[in-house]
């Protein structure tokens, strides 16, 4: 009997993960795509630039933490922001409804009269959401100003923001950081390059999930974005090789 109830407590537990990774999955992808697509580029870059393995890892983790950071800042910001102004409309909602209940009655029928509702009908709707002042500011915050409340912390954005950046960003890195402790067999750019459209693939798929678009199509472009990037970037630091060779 206990036994059973430990393995239901380790399901439930377990479900409440799932359901909060879900509920913050958009995050981790956007964090993920722009942590791959950038540390890839900067790798491609400096391969472009034939610099050394140890270069293009001081690079990349240089990028992988200032990147990272900075875009799971500007997440928690914008996040941040987004229930401030939440706030404070609704602190204003509060004070009208108090200071001049009569005015945003009216809004309330004018709002459900729009919707269809009339005569002793719209009446009662009327009279039910202003019998209750949250119910009535709740109404008032959706209908009128077409505004939701977020209910994801915007601490917890930012934090799996900079943790998706941080472990789809390193993928690029791999090769080269296993090649500092051990003969890394192969070309390590082709090794790279393997596993980070191995990961644009991943991260593209579940982009497709959040956005609730075909899986194909985001897949295919997510890999054809990171491509590019890695391209612009090799040739970039191509040309600038031989621009620095050429005046020495």
């Amino acid at each position: 009997m206990s036994q059973a109830i430990e393995e239901s407590k380790i399901h439930g537990e377990s479900s409440v993960f799932v359901q909060k990774f879900q509920e913050y999955l958009a995050e981790f992808v956007y964090g993920g795509i722009d942590g791959s697509v950038t540390t890839f580029a900067v790798v491609a870059g400096a391969v472009g630039a034939g610099l050394d393995s140890n270069v293009i890892i001081i690079l990349g983790f240089a990028n992988l933490f200032a990147d990272g950071f900075a875009m799971s800042i500007g997440a928690y910001l914008s996040s941040k922001s987004d229930v401030d102004n939440y706030e404070k409309h609704k602190a204003i909602e509060y004070w009208e409804v108090e200071n001049i209940p009569e005015k945003e009655k009216q809004e309330v029928r004018e709002i459900y009269a729009a919707k269809g509702f009339k005569g002793e009908l719209l009446e009662q709707v009327v009279d039910t959401i202003t019998a209750d002042k949250d119910r009535w500011v709740d109404v008032m915050m959706k209908d009128e100003l077409g505004m939701v409340e977020e209910n994801k912390s915007p601490f917890k954005i930012g934090l799996i923001t900079f943790v998706s950046f941080l472990i789809l960003g390193f993928i690029p890195l791999l090769v080269y950081v296993l090649d500092m402790f051990m003969e890394f067999k192969g070309d390590l750019m082709i090794w790279s390059t393997t596993l980070t459209f191995f990961s644009f693939g991943l991260i593209g798929y579940l982009k497709g999930v959040v956005n609730n678009k075909n899986r194909f199509y985001s897949v295919l472009s997510t890999v054809l974005m990171g491509a590019v990037a890695a391209l612009v970037a090799y040739y970039v630091g191509d040309f600038l090789e031989r621009i620095v060779s050429l005046r020495q």
